[in-house]
C-alpha cells in the first residue's frame, strides 16, 4: 500500500529558500530587540508597527516579516524546536488581523499596470500575507513534529479560520504560493487533530476540507479523500452524519461511516481514472475491503474493469475478477476469467487460479474432467515441500474424480474413477489429518459407493472435528442411519442436530426429518415438519437483507419451491388430489419449468390412470431437463407396460437413467421386467438382485445431496 505524508507535506528547500535569495547580497535577517525594526535595502528602517511593508513596492520588512522568513531558514535546516522559538515571537493574531484586508482584495491584473506599479526589486512572494500565513502553517508543523499537536491543530484552524471569509463567493484571484499554503493546512488541520486523539474534531475537519470552498487543485482533494475514507473505516470513531447545514438537497446521505468511505474512494477512484489525480493503488485497496464490508463483490469488480490497462498486470486482474464473481455465485464468469488466466501463453502455473478453478469444477460433473487437469498441476506444483498444498490439490482432484466417475458410461471406467477418488482422498487425510471438510467429502464418497461403515466412521469424526456444529456432518449421519433402516436411530440425530445448530441453519435438517416420518409411515407429522419448514424459510425470505443473503449463500439451504415440491409428492403418495394439485399451483408460481414439479403432475395422471397425458408430462420433464433420472425411470416403466414392441425403448430410457445414477433402485427393478418380459431371465434376475441389495441401503434422500 503506497504511504502518504501524514503531516500535510513539508516544505521544499527551493520553496524555503526563495524568499532569502531574493537579494544575494544583504545577509540574511537577524531577529532584532522587541519593537525594533530590521532594516533592509539601503539601510533606512521604518518605525516599529509600520505598515511599509505592506506595500509590494517596498523592501523594508517588519518584525513578524522577518521572525516569519527566519523561522522559515531553520525549519528548513531541521531546527524545528528553534525554529518554533522564532514563531513563538510573532503575534500572530496582531499580525492576522493586520493582513487580513489585504487578502479580501483581489490581486489586480498585471494588465493596465503603470510604469510606477511595476515591483522591480520585489522578493519572490514577498507579500505579507503569504509570509504570515506560512509561518502560522510552519509553527503548526512544528508543533506537530515535536507532538504537541493539540497545540498544532489550534494554530492551524487559526491559519482557515482567518481566510475562510475569502473563499465565500468563488475562488479569490491570489498568489499561487499564497493557495499552496492554504492548501497544505488545509491538509495538515485533520491530520494533527487525528494524532491529538480527537477524533468528533478530525471528523469534522474532513467535512470542512472537502465541503468548504477552498479552491483545492484535484490532487489535494483526493489525497484527503482518501485520508478521510481510510480514517472512516480504521479510525474506530463515533461516527455522526454530516449536518443538516453540509447537505445538499436531493444529494445522497451516508447512513454510516462505510457508505461514506465509499463514497470517498469511488470519487477518488474516478479521479485516477480521469487523469486528475496520479494513480494510487491504496485507493483501490481500501475500495476492495469496504465494499466487501458490505458483500457487494459485483460492485467491487465493476471498478476493478474500469481500471486503465496498465495499471495491474492483467493476470492479477483477471484472478481478482474471478474471485468476485465466484463470491457473487457467477460462478461461470469466474471460471472464463481463470480459463483466460491460465492460459499456457499467460501464467499457467498461477496457484492461486488453480486452486479457485479445481474447487468450481468439483462442483458440477460436465466440469469434472477440467478441473481434474487443474487439481494435477496444482499437486505437481507444490510438489513434497508444501504439504498443505498439496493435500488442498489431492483434495480437489478426489472430488473432481468422483463427479467424473458419475457421468463416464463404462462400469469399468467408473470403478476406476472411483478408486482413484478414494486414493486421492486418502493421500490428502495422510498430509492433513484434521482437514474436517476433507473428511466429510470421503465420507460422502464412501456412502455413495455404499461402504456403510467408512462412511459413519468418517460421519462421526467429521461431528468431533467440528463439535457438531455444522449441520452438514448430522445430515450425513441422519441419511446413513435411515440408509440402514435405522430410521428411530436417524430421527434421534436430526433432533439432537436441531438442538445444536442455529434456527436460521434448519432447513435441511427439517426436510430430512419430514422425509423420514414419511419412510416411518407418519404422513400427518410429515407435513408438520414440512409446516415448520415453511415457516422457517418464509422467515428468512422476510428478514433483513444481509441474513437473507446470507442464508442463500449456504449449499444447504432450502428453498420455498422444494417445500412446495416435497409436500405436492407426499399428498400424491397419500392420494389426497386436491392438495396437491394446490401445492404443484404454489410450486409453478416460483419456477415455471421445473423437471420435478412436471413428474409430480404426470405421476397424478398416472394415478388417475391417464396413462398418455402422464406420459406426455413424462416427456416434457425429460425435454426440461435431459438428465433428470425420475422422469426417465417414469417413461421407461410406462413404456414397458405397452406391449413388446416399446420394450427396446424402455430399455434404453432405463438404461440410460442408470448411467447418470448408477445407485437408482426403480431403474434397476423395472430394467429387470423388461428383460423379464424379453425373455432375458438371467439379466432380469442380475437387476432384481441389484435392486434388493439398493433397497436395503436406499437412504430417505439421495447422498448426492450433500456433495
Amino acid at each position: 500500500m503506497a504511504s502518504e505524508q501524514e503531516d500535510g507535506g513539508d516544505v521544499g528547500p527551493a520553496e524555503a529558500a526563495a524568499p532569502a535569495e531574493a537579494d544575494a547580497d544583504p545577509p540574511a535577517p537577524a531577529p532584532a530587540p522587541e519593537g525594533e525594526p530590521v532594516k533592509a535595502g539601503n539601510g533606512s528602517a521604518p518605525a516599529a508597527g509600520a505598515e511599509s511593508s505592506s506595500h509590494p513596492e517596498g523592501l523594508s520588512l517588519n518584525y513578524e516579516e522577518s521572525r516569519a522568513l527566519l523561522g522559515r531558514l531553520e525549519f528548513q535546516k531541521g531546527n524545528v524546536e528553534v525554529a518554533l522559538r522564532v514563531f513563538d515571537g510573532i503575534d500572530l493574531q496582531a499580525a492576522i488581523q493586520q493582513f487580513q484586508p489585504s487578502l479580501s482584495d483581489k490581486t489586480p491584473s498585471k494588465k493596465g499596470r503603470t510604469k510606477s506599479e511595476i515591483p522591480t526589486s520585489t522578493p519572490q512572494n514577498q507579500n505579507p500575507a503569504f509570509l504570515v500565513l506560512e509561518a502560522i502553517y510552519l509553527k503548526s508543523l512544528s508543533l506537530q513534529k515535536l507532538g504537541k499537536c493539540t497545540e498544532a491543530a489550534q494554530q492551524c484552524k487559526s491559519v482557515l479560520d482567518s481566510v475562510e471569509s475569502m473563499f465565500q463567493n468563488g475562488a479569490p484571484d491570489i498568489e499561487q504560493k499564497l493557495q499552496e499554503t492554504i492548501n497544505k493546512s488545509v491538509e495538515l488541520l485533520p491530520e494533527a487533530w487525528k494524532q491529538a486523539g480527537s477524533n468528533q474534531e478530525a471528523l469534522a475537519s474532513y467535512r470542512r476540507a472537502l465541503l468548504s470552498e477552498w479552491n483545492l487543485d484535484d490532487e489535494c482533494r483526493t489525497r484527503i479523500q482518501k485520508r478521510y475514507a481510510a480514517f472512516l473505516l480504521y479510525g474506530n470513531i463515533d461516527w455522526s452524519p454530516p449536518s443538516s447545514s453540509q447537505q445538499v438537497e436531493g444529494s445522497f446521505v451516508p447512513k454510516n461511516n462505510v457508505e461514506e468511505a465509499i463514497l470517498l474512494l469511488m470519487i477518488a477512484v474516478r479521479n485516477c481514472y480521469q487523469g486528475k489525480a496520479h494513480w494510487d493503488p491504496s485507493a483501490m485497496e481500501h475500495l476492495t475491503y469496504a465494499l466487501l464490508l458490505c458483500s457487494e463483490p459485483l460492485v467491487f469488480a465493476k471498478h476493478l474493469e474500469e481500471v486503465l490497462p496498465g495499471l495491474y498486470p492483467r493476470t492479477e486482474r483477471w484472478c481478482t475478477l474471478a474471485l468476485c464473481y465466484y463470491a457473487a455465485g457467477q460462478k461461470d464468469t469466474a471460471l472464463n476469467f481463470l480459463r483466460k488466466s491460465l492460459n499456457k501463453l499467460e501464467n499457467p502455473n498461477d496457484m492461486l487460479a488453480l486452486l479457485l478453478a479445481a474447487k468450481i469444477c468439483s462442483k458440477e460433473c460436465h466440469l469434472a474432467s477440467e478441473g481434474v487437469e487443474y487439481a494435477r498441476r496444482v499437486v505437481a506444483n507444490a510438489g513434497a515441500s508444501n504439504a498443505h498444498l498439496r493435500s488442498v490439490g489431492l483434495h480437489f482432484l478426489g472430488s473432481c474424480l468422483g463427479k467424473k466417475s458419475k457421468i463416464v458410461s463404462s462400469d469399468h471406467q467408473r470403478s476406476l474413477l472411483q478408486a482413484e477418488t478414494l486414493k486421492s482422498f486418502t493421500e490428502a487425510i495422510n498430509l492433513n489429518r484434521y482437514n474436517a471438510d476433507l473428511i466429510f467429502d470421503m465420507g460422502v464418497e464412501y456412502a455413495e459407493q455404499r461402504n456403510m461403515h467408512a462412511a459413519l466412521r468418517c460421519a462421526k469424526e467429521f461431528i468431533d472435528a467440528t463439535g457438531g456444529s455444522v449441520p452438514k456432518g448430522w445430515r450425513l449421519l441422519a441419511l446413513l442411519l435411515s440408509a440402514q433402516q435405522r430410521y428411530s436411530e436417524a430421527e434421534v440425530a436430526t433432533d439432537a442436530a436441531l438442538d445444536e445448530t442455529a434456527k436460521w441453519d434448519q432447513g435441511s435438517l427439517l426436510r430430512v426429518k419430514a422425509k423420514l416420518k414419511v419412510a416411518q409411515s407418519s404422513p400427518m407429522e410429515a407435513v408438520e415438519a414440512y409446516r415448520a419448514l415453511l415457516a422457517l424459510v418464509q422467515a428468512q425470505k422476510n428478514s433483513s437483507g444481509s441474513l437473507k443473503n446470507a442464508t442463500e449463500g449456504e449449499d444447504d439451504s432450502v428453498s420455498e419451491f422444494e417445500i412446495w415440491q416435497g409436500l405436492a409428492n407426499l399428498y400424491s403418495s397419500l392420494s389426497y388430489w386436491r392438495d396437491a394439485e394446490i401445492c404443484l399451483q404454489k410450486a409453478r408460481a416460483l419456477k415455471s419449468y421445473s423437471a420435478s414439479t412436471l413428474h409430480a403432475e404426470g405421476y397424478m395422471l398416472q394415478a388417475r390412470e391417464q396413462t398418455k397425458e402422464a406420459l406426455a408430462a413424462y416427456v416434457n420433464a425429460f425435454s426440461t431437463e435431459l438428465d433428470h433420472v425420475p422422469s426417465k425411470v417414469a417413461i421407461g416403466a410406462l413404456l414397458s407396460k405397452q406391449g413388446p414392441k416399446y420394450l427396446p425403448a424402455a430399455r434404453s430410457f432405463l438404461s440410460d437413467a442408470l448411467r447418470v445414477e448408477p445407485t437408482n433402485r426403480n431403474a434397476w427393478l423395472f430394467l429387470g421386467k423388461v428383460h423379464k418380459s424379453d425373455g432375458r431371465i438371467s439379466d432380469a434376475a442380475d437387476c432384481f438382485q441389484a435392486a434388493v441389495m439398493l433397497e436395503e441401503s436406499d437412504p430417505v434422500e439421495s447422498f448426492s445431496s450433500l456433495s
